[in-house]
């Protein structure tokens, strides 16, 4: 964010993500924790980020890596103590760090109280916070719908009374062990309002609510159709919901946040959920997904600019999460897209070539207007890992589609401190537990401490670019304008003195004379930008690259 920028924070925040399994390790178990965070936030103050996002740390059995939570007020013991939240809060604060944690109000824990009292007796008044129905036919041996999973297979489960007789059904939208709360019953609307105050009482800056569009159902249950609308996606009660939540972030002072994960191909149903009195934020997974095309590009940076627009809210620019392939590898493949649909295993990537164009993307992500996002190991340049051994993987997604789906632990890999072996400074010396997913032998050239004082590393772009950014009027909050460029090539000016120029064509193009060079992706060819490369410039005047 620019130090010029008096906007709110979040409107152009680099925010960095951590998966605290992977992030680090401090007792030597295997699987991070809030120690390991809080022993390391040099590393994210080095690296200049704005704000931290924290996935899920509740107590929770893990049968879908903490997004099945079973108390929303409390921290896991893998991962520490309540009181070690709040220091790391406070330790972040210190170090001019905001704090943003996750919230999953879609679905629980069927270990959570609330479901374990609602299956203990089909009387129970429980059973009304979530989605109990009847089977079909005679005996209620078939589900109430045939509603499909995101997470592949089925979205019910049948239960037994506690007389040993089969029972009802349950919804579960994810896996069986993640059971979805009813949002049309007020005791779990004033359970999770008294929830977001509780992290707001304890100075968070901001809330990410993870499935932000499914939380309300239509509840006559309707079959899906291929021509009406979604019985459990982007239901208009869900804004209701959104609207209490803002008022009570606004309560609060600080500029408190809330950031949407809203999965929608239209963008204007995208945009009625940043309104001004709901969201103040949601992810672009329009760009995560888009193609390393020119005209791709143009068209996904347009239409999300286009759809928030009218509704003055801030644009945000995603390459990974914790849910997808690595840029890197996805960058490096025949086809650059990324859906779950279509995500599969033995997909050839050529490293060195996604490696330059995620060092390209980071520039272009870094320099449009809004805020942007980093997931942990992104600065590193790491990769997939594609190779893990079968009896080693832990996502429901690998195991429920049969291994069809290769799952999302590729991009949940223990992340490279230090060391030329593994655990490469993830866990301490001595450790006697390996990382709970294998790292490859390959990170030794990937760890934090092999990239630091090296200026070609990806880990010392990201914290010049990140540095830039911060000293630049014209990045972060603000407009743009595209300038005439070549075919293949992105061109866009930031301010009267700021302009990227991103080549996604087959050859080198000249590059605007009499510019100052601030920051390349990649070596420069003398005058010339090279095919998979982007820089800042600082012109003195309009002209962009040249266009014969």
């Amino acid at each position: 964010m620019s130090t010029t920028d008096s906007s709110p924070w979040w409107r152009g925040a680099v925010i960095y993500q951590v998966y605290p399994r992977s992030f680090a390790d401090d007792n030597g178990d295997g699987v991070g924790d809030i120690a390991g965070i809080r022993s390391r936030l040099d590393h994210l103050s080095a690296l200049g980020v704005d704000a931290i996002w924290f996935s899920p740390w509740y107590p929770s059995p893990m049968a879908d890596a903490g997004y099945d939570v079973s108390d929303y007020r409390d921290i896991d013991p893998v991962f520490g103590t309540l009181r070690e939240a709040e220091e790391l809060i406070g330790e972040a604060h210190a170090k001019g760090l905001r704090v943003i944690i996750d919230l999953v109000p879609n679905h629980c824990s069927d270990a959570h109280p609330w479901f374990q009292a609602a299956l203990a007796s089909p009387d129970a008044p429980e059973r009304e916070l979530f989605w109990f129905r009847p089977g079909r036919g005679p005996d209620g041996a078939g589900k109430p719908t045939d509603w499909v999973s995101p997470l592949n297979g089925d979205t019910w489960t049948r239960t037994t009374n506690p007389d040993g007789t089969p029972g009802e059904w349950y919804l579960h939208l994810f896996a069986p062990q993640q059971p979805d709360f009813n949002w049309d019953h007020p005791r779990v609307r004033a359970e999770f309002e008294d929830i977001l105050r509780f992290w707001l009482d304890r100075g968070v800056d901001g809330i990410r609510i993870d499935s932000a569009a499914m939380l309300a159902k239509d509840p006559t249950l309707p079959e899906m159709s291929p021509d009406g609308p979604n019985p459990f996606v982007d239901l208009d009660a869900v804004h209701d919901i959104y609207r209490s939540w803002r008022r009570i972030t606004d309560s609060y002072p600080g500029e408190r946040a809330l950031i949407g994960e809203v999965w929608l191909p239209d963008q204007q149903r995208f945009a009625n959920y940043l309104r001004p009195d709901e969201l103040h934020a949601a992810f672009n997974f329009d760009f995560l997904g888009c193609a390393w095309d020119p005209a791709a590009l143009r068209a996904c940076i347009d239409a999300t600019l286009a759809a928030h627009a009218p509704i003055g809210a801030p644009a945000t620019w995603v390459l990974s999460n914790h849910d997808v392939t690595r840029h890197v590898t996805r960058y490096g493949r025949e086809d650059t897209t990324f859906s779950f649909a279509a995500k599969r295993e033995g997909v050839p990537s050529d490293l060195e070539l996604g490696t330059r164009r995620a060092r390209a993307a980071a520039l272009l992500s870094l320099s449009l207007p809004g805020a942007a996002y980093v997931y942990q190991g992104e600065e590193l340049g790491l990769w997939e890992v594609e190779d893990i051994p079968h009896e080693l993987r832990q996502d429901p997604m690998y195991h429920r589609s049969g291994g069809v789906d290769p799952g999302r632990d590729g991009c949940r890999v223990p992340i490279p401190w230090s060391g030329e072996t593994p655990p490469f400074g993830f866990s301490p010396d001595g450790a006697t537990s390996a990382p709970w997913l294998p790292q490859p032998a390959d990170w030794k050239d990937r760890t934090v401490r092999a990239q630091t004082g090296d200026e070609r590393s990806m880990l010392e772009l990201y914290r010049e670019a990140i540095r830039i950014r911060r000293a630049e009027p014209g990045l972060g909050d603000g407009t743009m304008t595209w300038l005439p460029a070549p075919n293949g090539v992105l061109a866009y000016r930031r301010s009267p003195a700021f302009t990227c120029l991103v080549n996604l064509s087959t050859g080198p193009v000249p590059l605007p004379p009499h510019a100052e060079r601030l920051l390349a992706s990649g070596p420069l060819e003398d005058d010339l930008l090279p095919p998979d490369t982007a820089v800042w410039l600082r012109t003195a005047g309009p002209a962009g690259p040249e266009t014969a």
